[in-house]
């Protein structure tokens, strides 16, 4: 994580394209795209996707971290890197002319519970206190490449890693939008990420303080904290199946009712003698 706060710095997208310069692209199918790991060789074309669609200014080292090949960072937190590019189509000439592109990528690193910031901190329920929680930092899509499922494609492919026996210990994904972020949310809510919580002046966008949202998609058996409404849900679950709940309290009241039995025998024997 070196010294910056990495899942603190998501911002909106912002969109430099004009509709005049960037006409959409139509892909007759995903297998037209790639799925890999990011390299160092994208570094600069990865910066600049970046500055195109984010209005944070990531400091350089930031790019040289989700670039490297070293998956593992100073803090042993793994971190999941990977992009999509286009494939050269040698049956339509009007590819020929073009190298392969990044048209999307994707960036999420897995951070221990015990790591995260003091706002995040109510995600798991305390049980969870030993595991890890994946927060997704980045995801974009090139807009001519948009529509075509290419975000799914991205996100899906990071849940289906999160989801491996390898990757028990993660119980849940995160990540942090403006509130303004139409788009975005609906996005988000689409694939089942629930709203967590509201973060007031959360964002600092130019100078300009932002509210933003705090969504959580919960993986490998992990849930929020139970509440009050939980603890009902809980125990009305218990009396409808009757098992464990009504045998448990008729134990209780048999021994509550033996206690005070015994300790009124013991007191009228006393006042008898």
């Amino acid at each position: 994580m070196a010294d910056i706060s990495w899942y603190k710095s998501n911002g909106d997208r912002k969109d430099s394209y004009s509709s005049m310069s960037e006409r959409e692209v139509i892909l007759h199918s995903l297998a037209e795209v790639q799925l890999r790991f990011l390299c160092p060789d994208d570094l600069d074309e990865v910066r600049a996707l970046c500055q195109e669609w984010f209005p944070i200014e990531y400091p350089f080292y930031w790019y040289e971290e989700i670039t490297s090949s070293n998956r593992v960072n100073s803090l042993n937190a793994f971190k999941l890197k990977s992009l999509i590019y286009s494939l050269l189509n040698n049956d339509a000439p009007h590819y020929s002319l073009y190298k392969k592109q990044i048209i999307g990528l994707i960036v999420a690193e897995i951070i221990p519970h015990s790591r995260l910031h003091e706002e995040d901190a109510g995600i798991l329920a305390k049980s969870f206190s030993d595991c890890d929680i994946a927060y997704i930092l980045s995801l974009g899509v090139l807009k001519k490449y948009r529509r075509n499922g290419i975000a799914t494609l991205l996100l899906d492919s990071l849940l289906k890693n999160l989801t491996t026996p390898e990757r028990k210990k993660v119980k849940a994904a995160f990540l942090h939008v403006l509130t303004t972020n139409s788009a975005a949310i609906r996005f988000y809510e689409k694939r089942k990420f629930k709203l967590h919580t509201f973060l007031p002046y959360y964002y600092s966008i130019k100078g300009r303080c932002k509210d933003g949202f705090m969504y959580v998609l919960y993986l490998n058996e992990g849930h929020p904290p139970w509440t009050l409404y939980d603890y009902i849900k809980c125990m009305c679950g218990r009396v409808m199946k009757g098992a464990g709940f009504f045998p448990w309290v008729l134990f209780n009241i048999n021994k509550a009712l033996g206690w005070l039995w015994g300790e009124h025998h013991e007191s009228a024997t006393q006042d008898h003698h």
